[in-house]
């Protein structure tokens, strides 16, 4: 029986089926051409997936700082990220937008062809 109650204390739901909110969307596009912009995509690849289990922590903490940051942020785009960050698929979305660049893609080159090469670049594939 009591097994029965502590089966799923740490589950992981999936992925969210909800899309993001228009102001969801904006935010984070910004954040990630702000990444952009300072060349700091395999950091903050290597940061969002380090920091993957604490993703909904560190939103709760945000809405516990909301009074005093929203001095700084508009209030509703600094409530809209902290929901954001509640989603259990935040960090992959987040990964998915900055994916392109890590790759040295354009977002116009991932949406066309899923074909890639395996093949390191510089080699020859002539023996």
């Amino acid at each position: 029986m009591a097994w029965e109650k502590l089966k799923h204390a740490f589950a992981v739901g999936p992925r969210s089926d909800q899309p993001l909110s228009e102001v969801q969307e904006r935010i984070v596009d910004r954040l990630c051409q702000k990444i952009r912009e300072r060349k700091m995509v395999p950091a903050a690849a290597a940061f969002l997936e380090l920091s993957r289990p604490l993703n909904y922590i560190g939103a709760q903490g945000m809405h516990f700082l909301e009074p005093f940051a929203t001095a700084l942020f508009s209030a509703e785009e600094y409530r809209e990220f902290a929901l954001f960050l509640e989603r259990r698929d935040a960090i992959d979305i987040l990964q998915d937008r900055l994916n392109p660049d890590l790759s040295g893609k354009t977002e116009s080159d991932s949406l066309g062809s899923d074909k890639t090469s395996t093949q390191p670049a510089g080699e020859d594939s002539s023996p």
